[in-house]
C-alpha cells in the first residue's frame, strides 16, 4: 500500500489512524472526568472543613466556595498546618489537667490509652489528623495540632468533639517518634 506524502517525507497510514484513535480516546474521556468531579461538588460530597484555633469545626460545600483568600500577602505557613500522621501520636504525651497539675497520657500501636491519673485505660484512634482518646470513666480526649503546637481538650462524659471542651491546655511528646 502506497503511503500519503507528508512535507516531502513518507509515513505510512496507520501511524495516521493511531494518532486519530488517541486524540478520539482523550476527547471522549475527558469530559466524562470533568462531570464526574463535576457531579460530587453538585452533590455536596466534596466539602472543605475548617478547624479553628478553638477546637471547632465548620464544614462548606466546595460546590458553594468561588475562592479561598489568606489575608497578609497569601503566604501561610504550610508545615504549621499540614495534618500529622497517626504515627506522630505515639508515645508518651505531658498534657494538663485543666488545674494547673500535669498528667501523662501514652498512646500505644494497638490503640491502648493509659494515663496516669483517674480511670488509667481507655482506647484511641486516629481521626482527621487527631488522636481522640475515650476512656473507661467515659470522658474524651483530643490531642490536635493548634497551628505550630500541640493541645488537648478534655470533654466530660457524654459530649463529643464537637462540643464546647471542658478545659484546653499545653501536650507534648515527650518521647516523639519519627514522622
Amino acid at each position: 500500500m502506497a503511503a500519503a506524502p507528508l512535507i516531502g517525507r513518507e509515513y505510512p497510514m496507520h501511524k495516521y489512524i493511531g494518532v486519530a484513535g488517541l486524540a478520539a480516546m482523550l476527547c471522549l474521556a475527558a469530559p466524562g472526568v470533568v462531570a464526574q468531579r463535576s457531579s460530587a461538588a453538585k452533590n455536596g460530597t466534596e466539602k472543605i472543613v475548617i478547624v479553628f484555633k478553638d477546637g471547632h469545626r465548620q464544614s462548606f460545600n466546595l460546590a458553594d466556595v468561588a475562592r479561598v483568600e489568606f489575608p497578609g500577602g497569601g503566604e501561610t505557613p504550610a508545615a504549621s498546618t499540614a495534618l500529622p500522621s497517626r504515627g506522630h501520636f505515639l508515645g508518651r504525651w505531658e498534657v494538663g489537667e485543666g488545674n494547673g497539675q500535669n498528667f501523662y497520657i501514652t498512646l500505644k500501636e494497638n490503640g491502648e490509652a493509659l494515663r496516669s491519673i483517674g480511670s488509667e485505660h481507655g482506647k484511641w484512634v486516629y481521626v482527621d489528623g487527631e488522636a481522640r482518646v475515650t476512656w473507661d470513666d467515659g470522658w474524651l480526649d483530643v490531642i490536635r495540632k493548634v497551628g505550630p503546637v500541640y493541645e488537648k481538650f478534655a470533654y466530660g462524659s457524654g459530649k463529643t468533639a464537637t462540643d464546647t471542651p471542658d478545659n484546653v491546655t499545653n501536650a507534648r511528646n515527650t518521647t516523639p517518634h519519627p514522622i
